[in-house]
C-alpha cells in the first residue's frame, strides 16, 4: 500500500467498528474453562505507583491460536539447568505450578493435545486488551501504567504479510502499546517501516540500530526520511535511526526505557530489505547511555525493553549497571518466575520474557518513593481467550480487517511472485485463509531446539516439489500449532511461512558443505556463550537423519549422517538439496506456502488425513541429563 491507501485502509477500519456493522464477542466461550481457573486469576491487587505490562513476539496473530510449547530447550555453558531451559514437569517443579492445571498447559507441552481441547485456544489480542483495560484499572487508571511491546510484532500472519504490518500496527494502537522495539519488522522495505513507525502512537526505540555512515550522506535517505515526519534519523551527530530511549511519566514517578532491537538483524534476514541501517549488540554503548541517563535524566527506574533473547539478556543485565529490570522477547520463552541477576555494582535487576503469540501478558509492578524503589513485583499471566471476553472495539476492527477484499494490484505487486492462484482474487483475507486443506494425523507443532512436526510437512513439500534428496528449512520459533483430527487451514500454512522472501530454491551441495551448514547452526544455537547465539532453533532437515552433540565444538557435532533410504553422506558426493528464505540471494522458486499448500491437498488420502510416515529426529548424544529435554521421541542418550 502507499501511505495514502494506508490511512483510508485504516479510516475504513474504524468506520466499521465505530458504525457496528460486524459481530464481535461479548461474553466468554466456554463455560469450563472459565470455571477452570480461580475467580481472581486475572486480579492483580495494587502493589506500587508504577504498573508495567509487557508482551512481545506476536507474529501477526491478532486471534486466538494453538501453541504448543517445547520439549527439548537445551541450555549451554552456565545457561545448563537455568530456565528457561527446562521443559515439563521439571518446569513446573522450578517455577511452582501444579501438573494438570491451566497453568501446566500454558507453560508446558504436556498432555497437549487433551489439554488444548478442554482448555481452548489462547492468545487473541482483543482477549489481551480486555485484560489489560482491567489492569489499568485495578492500578487506579490508564496514567499508572505502561505497556511494552519486545518486537516481532507485524509479521508472521497472512494478514499481516499482505498489509505489510498495517493491520498489527492498527491494532497494537487500540489495544495500548506505548513503546516498542523490532526484529521480523525489518523484514519489510524501509519506507513500509518507517510508515508503519508514523502510523504508530507509540515510541519506537532501539539504541543498536544506526543509519550507515554513507547513507547519513545520502540525499535519498534524506529524502526518505522525511517523507515519514522526520522518523528514521533521530540523531544526525550519533547516528541512531531511532530514538534510544524514552522516558514516561508513570504513576507519579519518571520510568526510562532503552530499546534493544535483535543485534544479529543483519546477519539472519535479508540486507536488501534494511540497506541503509546497521544492527548489533552495542554493550559498550548500552553502558555509556545508562550511565549518561542515570546522571543527566535521574530517572526513578531504568528499564531495557529488549529482542535480544533471554540468555543474551541475562549476561547484559550482569555487565550493564543501573538497569532495573530487562523485558525481554525473541526466543520466545515464556518463563513465569523473572530470573534476579546481580550486575558488576551489586545490584540486582529481574530478567523475564513474555513468551510467543499472544499467550501471556507480563505484568510488573513498582513501589517508588522519594526516587527509590521499594519493590519490584512480577506476574506473568496466560491468556485463556475462552475465559476472556474479548474488547469489542478491537475484535471489530480484526473481523473487519479480515472481511478485507484481496486487492490483487497492492499485494502482488508487493510481494514478489505472489501468485496463489486464480481463486484467490475477488475473496477476503479470511475466505482465503479459511481454506481447508487436509486433516491432521497427529499434532503438527514447530516449536523445540531440533524437528517439529509442522517442519516436516514443510521440508516434505520442498523435496517433493523438486525431487530432491535433502530438504532444509530455517529453525525459526514461530509458527502456531494445529490439533490432531483438525483441518489443516491456509491460515495454518500461512502461519508457518508468511515472511518477505518465501521463495524456494533446489540446488547440487557436496556432503561436505552439506554437513559444515548443519555444525555451523549447531554453533549458532549452543555455543556457550551466549553473545554468540543466534536465538533460534536448530536448521529443520527432511529427508536426512544425523547424530549430534551439542557439547562439542564447532565442526565436532554431527556424525552419522545418513539419507532416508540409509545412505551415509560423503564429503565429496553431490546432492540435491532444496531449501527456501535464503538471506544472502533471492531464489527463483515458487512461494513456499504455494509449495506447501499443493503438497498437503495432494497428499491428503480419500478421508481427506494427511498422514506423515516419518519425522526426521535426529539423534541426540550426551543431553539425556538435562533438564531442557524430556520425552523426546525416538533415540537419544
Amino acid at each position: 500500500m502507499s501511505r495514502i491507501d494506508r490511512r483510508e485502509f485504516l479510516k475504513l477500519m474504524s468506520a466499521a467498528a465505530a458504525a457496528g456493522t460486524v459481530p464481535w464477542l461479548s461474553s466468554c466461550s466456554n463455560e469450563a474453562a472459565a470455571a477452570a481457573l480461580p475467580k481472581d486469576f486475572y486480579t492483580i491487587p495494587k502493589r506500587g505507583n508504577v504498573r508495567i505490562l509487557h508482551c512481545t513476539d506476536f507474529h501477526g496473530q491478532l486471534n486466538p491460536v494453538f501453541f504448543r510449547e517445547p520439549n527439548v530447550n537445551l541450555g549451554m555453558g552456565d545457561a545448563f539447568g537455568r530456565p528457561p531451559h527446562m521443559v515439563g514437569k521439571q518446569f513446573l517443579k522450578e517455577m511452582g505450578l501444579k501438573d494438570n492445571t491451566p497453568e501446566a498447559h500454558a507453560y508446558t507441552y504436556l498432555n497437549f493435545n487433551k489439554a488444548a481441547k478442554q482448555f481452548g485456544r489462547m492468545g487473541g489480542m482483543a482477549h489481551m486488551k480486555t485484560l489489560a483495560d482491567s489492569l489499568r484499572e485495578q492500578m487506579g487508571g490508564r496514567e499508572n501504567t505502561l505497556m511494552l511491546d519486545g518486537g516481532d510484532l507485524w509479521q508472521g500472519s497472512g494478514t499481516s504479510l499482505w498489509t505489510r504490518g498495517v493491520d498489527m500496527v492498527e491494532a497494537s494502537n487500540i489495544l495500548g502499546i506505548d513503546v516498542m522495539v523490532g526484529h521480523w519488522e525489518f523484514t519489510y522495505k524501509e519506507n513500509e517501516v518507517l510508515s508503519n513507525v508514523a502510523l504508530f502512537k507509540g515510541d519506537f526505540i532501539g539504541q543498536n540500530v544506526r543509519v550507515k555512515e554513507d547513507s547519513l550522506m545520502d540525499d535519498g535517505y534524506a529524502r526518505l526520511v522525511e517523507t515519514y515526519d522526520g522518523r528514521g534519523l533521530y540523531d544526525e551527530d550519533t547516528g541512531h535511526a531511532f530514538q534510544p530511549y524514552v522516558i514516561r511519566e508513570v504513576g507519579g514517578a519518571r520510568i526510562c526505557v532503552v530499546g534493544q532491537a535483535f543485534p544479529r538483524t543483519a546477519n539472519a534476514n535479508p540486507q536488501e530489505f534494511f540497506p541503509d541501517w546497521s544492527f548489533g549488540l552495542r554493550e559498550d554503548d548500552m553502558i555509556e547511555l545508562v550511565e549518561a541517563i542515570r546522571e543527566d535524566e535521574k530517572p526513578d527506574a531504568i528499564v531495557l525493553l529488549s529482542h535480544n533473547g533471554m540468555d543474551v539478556d541475562v549476561k547484559m543485565a550482569e555487565r550493564v549497571p543501573g538497569l532495573n529490570a530487562v523485558f525481554g522477547g525473541h526466543t520466545h520463552d515464556g518463563v513465569p518466575k523473572p530470573l534476579k541477576v546481580k550486575n558488576v555494582e551489586g545490584h540486582e535487576c529481574l530478567v523475564t520474557n513474555a513468551g510467543s503469540n499472544g499467550k501471556f501478558l507480563g505484568v510488573m509492578d513498582f513501589d517508588i518513593d522519594g526516587g527509590k524503589i521499594k519493590s519490584m513485583n512480577y506476574e506473568m499471566l496466560p491468556i485463556f481467550s475462552e475465559a476472556l471476553p474479548a474488547d469489542k472495539e478491537l475484535q471489530a476492527y480484526i473481523d473487519q480487517m479480515r472481511n478485507t477484499k484481496y486487492d490483487k494490484n497492492i499485494v502482488e505487486s508487493r510481494v514478489k511472485k505472489m501468485h496463489y492462484n486464480k481463486n484467490r482474487l475477488g475473496k477476503t483475507y479470511k475466505e482465503i485463509l479459511d481454506e481447508k486443506l487436509a486433516i491432521a494425523d497427529r499434532t503438527l507443532y514447530r516449536r523445540g531446539n531440533f524437528m517439529g512436526t509442522w517442519d516436516q510437512v514443510l521440508c516434505n513439500a520442498l523435496r517433493e516439489e523438486y525431487k530432491a534428496d535433502v530438504a532444509l528449512s530455517a529453525g525459526v520459533r514461530w509458527g502456531t500449532t494445529t490439533l490432531k483430527g483438525d483441518w489443516i487451514t491456509m491460515e495454518d500454512v500461512m502461519t508457518q511461512c508468511s515472511m518477505t522472501y518465501a521463495e524456494t530454491y533446489v540446488q547440487e551441495m557436496t556432503g561436505h558443505d552439506l554437513l559444515n551448514i548443519l555444525e555451523q547452526v549447531a554453533d549458532n544455537l549452543f555455543d556457550p556463550d551466549p553473545y554468540l547465539q543466534s536465538g533460534g532453533d536448530m536448521v529443520r532437515v527432511g529427508g536426512l537423519d544425523y547424530t549430534i552433540e551439542p557439547s562439542k565444538k564447532l565442526y565436532e557435532r554431527i556424525t552419522d549422517a545418513r539419507l532416508d533410504n540409509g545412505h551415509l553422506i560423503e564429503a565429496d558426493q553431490k546432492y540435491t538439496v532444496a531449501g527456501w528464505a535464503q538471506v544472502n540471494r533471492t531464489p527463483e522458486g515458487r512461494l513456499m506456502w504455494d509449495v506447501v499448500r499443493d503438497y498437503i491437498v495432494k497428499n491428503k488420502g480419500k478421508d481427506n488425513v494427511l498422514k506423515l510416515p516419518k519425522i526426521n529426529h535426529p539423534k541426540l548424544v550426551g543431553v539425556m541429563k538435562d533438564p531442557g529435554i524430556a520425552d523426546y521421541p525416538g533415540e537419544a542418550s
